[in-house]
């Protein structure tokens, strides 16, 4: 029996790349951090991370062929602190999400804690062409 993948199926071409990111984003999943994403107007958007502990410093966000990539790295506090408890945990984390064709990161901040990313998704313009069929 052969297995019919999104990539291949015949009404969707050109889309197999499609299919190698949603694979690529859903072997990242691990729960931490956690996020919310909202809707903040017609064409915008928001991601927001809880990173409490983290500083700017620690964080970095990068683009990489469409796939939004947020990483945080705490630098391990060499001081003389003695714990009765160590319930924060000084993780690392790799949170991923992939971004569709018009898409764009406008900016981040962090603010109390939260680390937001807003994203605007351009509209395209209506094109219709007319292809012109030849004899041959």
């Amino acid at each position: 029996m052969t297995k019919l993948t999104l990539g291949a199926h015949p009404y969707l071409l050109g889309f197999d790349q499609l299919e190698r990111l949603v694979e690529r984003s859903a072997k990242s999943e691990n729960g931490y951090p956690p996020y919310n994403i909202e809707s903040v107007g017609e064409n915008a958007f928001r991601i927001t991370l809880a990173v409490a502990g983290f500083r700017a410093e620690d964080l970095s966000i990068t683009l990489e062929d469409r796939q939004l990539v947020i990483r945080g790295r705490q630098s391990e506090d060499e001081s003389d602190r003695v714990f009765l408890h160590r319930g924060i945990a000084a993780r690392q984390f790799q949170r991923s999400f992939v971004l569709a064709d018009g898409v764009e990161v406008t900016g981040a901040r962090l603010e109390n804690g939260l680390l937001h990313v807003d994203l605007r998704r351009s509209v395209p313009e209506a094109v219709v062409r007319r292809i012109e069929i030849t004899r041959g």
